[in-house]
């Protein structure tokens, strides 16, 4: 499990593509490698992945990436030299600043719309109409991994309104109109949702 607060960026130093699974090794500032164990969970981008491979000392981690993963979110896009959200996963007695995220990925979605100044991001995003019913306005996402609170919601997307501190510490500044995003919902708001709509349907049925 993850917080959705991602810690810092990693650099993507080699890719190798495999039969059916892909191989990433990245980069990573020693610090955010210690007492780190062979099968840990890391999230990359939001993308729960296990280690396979590590060096504490020389500051290198990598993962195998299956072709399943690589084909519902967007590690099968990301080339060397790219920069990659990097948060390891939740330990007991950790504060969670953000909300209880899985990793798994739903699915992506694409930048509609782009504004910055100074001070803020706007970000609109596109998203496949089956997930819209479990995007709420003021309700938790993870896009590339971060925590989020979402902003307006249209029929076709919503809105994302981001600080500077998110901008500086994920990679969500480097992010250009037509780019996809792993897109990760609030779990317990589609539980009660899809609660709702079983009851509901289960009642109907009763009556007709």
């Amino acid at each position: 499990m993850f917080t959705g607060i991602v810690q810092t960026k990693a650099l993507v130093t080699e890719i190798h593509d495999q039969v059916q699974f892909r191989r990433l090794k990245l980069s990573v500032d020693l610090e955010f490698l210690k007492q780190l164990a062979r099968g840990a969970s890391i999230a990359i981008n939001g993308v729960c992945l296990t280690v396979t491979e590590f060096d504490s000392a020389a500051g290198w981690v990598c993962f195998d990436v299956i072709a399943e993963t690589l084909s519902k979110t967007n590690l099968g896009a990301i080339k060397p030299q790219q920069q990659v959200n990097f948060e390891r996963s939740l330990t007991f007695g950790s504060e969670i600043g953000g909300h209880i995220v899985s990793g798994h990925i739903q699915t992506t979605a694409t930048i509609t719309e782009l504004v910055k100044d100074s001070h803020n991001c706007f970000m609109r995003l596109a998203v496949a109409a089956e997930f819209m019913p479990y995007i709420l306005s003021k309700g938790f996402i993870a896009v590339e991994g971060c925590s989020l609170t979402v902003g307006e919601v249209q029929a076709e997307g919503f809105n994302l309104h981001l600080i500077p501190e998110t901008l500086a510490i994920t990679t969500l500044d480097q992010k250009q109109i037509g780019d996809r995003v792993n897109i990760e919902i609030d779990q317990q708001t589609q539980t009660i949702i899809k609660t709702v709509e079983r009851i509901m349907a289960q009642r109907f049925n009763q009556h007709n």
